[in-house]
């Protein structure tokens, strides 16, 4: 983890500091800096913010806040970022109406219980450039929209505490604005166009890279989407839960696994979210192990590709009512 995470924000940082300090003399030199930042960027978001704000990147909770903050450092915030994913997400995976990791805007239909509307027939085509706004919408919109929900639903603590974390979020994404795109600009005054572009090219591919990462996870032929009962209530355990709504990819391939922080062991994490991903792989075969001997699912891509190609057909299954159309069959 300690290799890793010098690994990761050295990617980062390193082509940061060339373009301000390193002369650089082409736009191509310029924008190739910024796409290295981009990929340093998700790596950061992937192996070390993921682990720490889960408490697993140390037995230290001052370590893990501290290493947290690398969300902030990166233009998001860490405390909304809980709340969405620990909290949300790993409750009440899958489900519709709590997971806010397939609730996505009216454009994106992630759920056969959503609405269904014309134009999602063709989302296999545009959710990909979608994905790469991600990491965009957190810092200008969805952290502070997202902040203000989890205020009404009475989740930030008491209105004190939410104006204190407002005024976090607003700091630190002032601070990254400024270290991340003013300096730069004051630095290198001939390349402001360039330097604007070549921001928002680093935001997609950063963006990209963790929305297909974490949805080839959830938003699969082989994740089920359960509803409560009229009492309010999941038919199965939680853990079973987790199983049935998860999907593994790449399980032998130890260098992908090693540069997305374990999360292709997507059904370990969920499991096991506050052990460090360095152990997945091998609290992978005790899963499955485990849920063969129950007969229960163990969901697995053998690689990320496959797992990228039937993500497409789930999300024109989605967006063709097919996967409704299944549904129904079932019940």
């Amino acid at each position: 983890m300690i290799f890793k995470t010098i690994f990761m924000f050295t990617l980062y940082f390193t082509p940061y500091f060339f373009i301000l300090f390193g002369n650089v003399e082409t736009n191509w030199a310029m924008m190739s800096l910024w796409m290295l930042m981009g990929l340093g960027m998700a790596g950061i978001g992937l192996s070390v913010m993921h682990d720490a704000n889960h408490g697993a990147f140390s037995k230290s909770k001052k370590v893990n806040d501290w290493m947290g903050y690398s969300m902030n450092l990166i233009g998001s915030n860490a405390f909304v970022w809980k709340i969405q994913h620990n909290v949300l997400h790993h409750s009440f995976t899958n489900i519709e109406g709590a997971d806010e990791d397939i609730a996505m805007p009216f454009v994106l239909r992630f759920s056969p219980h959503q609405k269904l509307r014309w134009f999602h027939r063709f989302q296999h085509l545009y959710a990909w450039f979608l994905y790469g706004l991600m990491t965009l919408l957190r810092l200008f919109v969805s952290d502070f929209v997202r902040l203000k929900h989890y205020k009404d639903l009475k989740l930030t603590g008491s209105p004190k505490n939410f104006r204190k974390e407002l005024m976090i979020s607003i700091s630190w994404k002032a601070f990254y604005i400024g270290y991340i795109l003013v300096l730069p600009i004051v630095l290198n005054p001939g390349f402001a166009g360039i330097i604007i572009l070549s921001f928002f090219i680093m935001q997609f591919i950063c963006g990209f890279i963790l929305a297909l990462i974490f949805q080839t996870a959830h938003v699969m032929p082989s994740c089920e989407y359960p509803l409560p009962n009229d009492e309010g209530k999941i038919e199965n355990s939680w853990a079973v839960h987790e199983l049935i709504t998860t999907t593994n990819y790449s399980p032998t391939s130890r260098w992908f696994s090693w540069l997305i922080g374990g999360l292709n062991y997507q059904v370990e994490h969920h499991l096991f979210s506050n052990v460090s991903h360095v152990h997945y792989r091998e609290i992978s075969k005790i899963v499955r192990q485990t849920a063969e001997e129950f007969n229960l699912p163990y969901n697995s891509e053998k690689s990320f590709g496959s797992a990228v190609v039937n993500h497409a057909k789930m999300l024109r299954a989605l967006g063709t009512g097919k996967m409704d159309l299944a549904m129904a069959k079932v019940k």
